[in-house]
């Protein structure tokens, strides 16, 4: 019996994190959900910079909105993130949080701009009891544009990878 795939992303400003999540579910003929905070970011990008080092900093996770698919539906769930302040997006935790990982597979998946910290390692220990697919890192030009510098076969390789899953 195949295994259903969910891909959750969360992406604030150039897409970058989406595009990724897109090709991700479309190879792989998965349900995509975009994972939002109730309270939105302010639209200023030095304003959420900040906002988003406090809530690192702090361990603040906001609020999310509730989802069109529900993950526990899912045995394999992708999920993407951009870099904040060396780790996931204060959303991102927020769902990995509030999700139940036991029987589940997670495939992380994060976009950084040269420092990756260690967003992978804390995407897997926030998902405890899930089994851990296969991670990819995706660089993009430092100065937050959406220039792609991973060479488009490590992503195909990698989607090549989790399709294996199913």
């Amino acid at each position: 019996m195949a295994k259903k795939m969910l891909v959750a992303y969360y992406s604030w400003s150039n897409g970058n994190t989406e595009k990724i999540a897109e090709q991700l579910a479309d190879a792989c003929g998965a349900d995509l959900e975009r994972i939002e905070t109730v309270e939105p970011y302010p639209e200023d990008y030095d304003q959420t910079v900040q906002q988003g080092q406090d809530e690192v900093n702090s361990g603040f996770q906001p609020e999310i909105c509730l989802f069109e698919h529900d993950p526990a539906d899912y045995d394999v769930i992708a999920v993407g993130t951009p870099t904040w302040w060396y780790t996931m997006a204060p959303a991102v935790s927020t769902f990995l949080a509030g999700a139940d990982w036991a029987g589940k597979t997670v495939v992380p998946f994060m976009i950084n701009g040269g420092w990756p910290g260690s967003v992978i390692d804390d995407m897997f220990d926030a998902a405890g009891d899930a089994a851990e697919g296969p991670s990819l890192e995706v660089r993009f030009d430092s100065t937050g544009g959406s220039r792609q510098e991973t060479p488009q076969h490590e992503i195909d390789q990698w989607v090549s990878s989790v399709k294996c899953l199913l």
